[in-house]
């Protein structure tokens, strides 16, 4: 496996501990959700570390990839991720190529 494509996997510890802090609930609108959407997008070099990943339910999921309110939602999603982890920056949430 590519050293690129392993960054940017969640894996299944990091499933765990992103579905424990949100309580298995999508951090949009509050329904049951799964842990495995990116802050930042693998698309954008987006890790695959709790700091960058959230739970969303489908219909969130969907709105965040795909709709005019994209930006509104990964605003919503960074001020979340921002009060656990106050200090981490969006570099420290992208691949850097060593």
């Amino acid at each position: 496996m590519h050293k690129r494509t392993k960054a940017l996997a969640i894996s299944k510890a990091v499933k765990e501990k992103v579905y424990e802090r949100d309580c298995g609930l999508c951090v949009l609108c509050g329904s049951l959700g799964l842990p495995e959407v990116h802050y930042i997008s693998r698309s954008r070099g987006g890790v695959g570390i709790e700091q960058n990943i959230v739970t969303l339910c489908c219909p969130c999921h969907n709105q965040m990839d795909s709709t005019t309110v994209r930006e509104n939602l990964l605003r919503r999603v960074k001020e979340y991720l921002d009060l656990w982890y106050p200090n981490f920056t969006d570099a420290e949430q992208v691949y850097k190529k060593e």
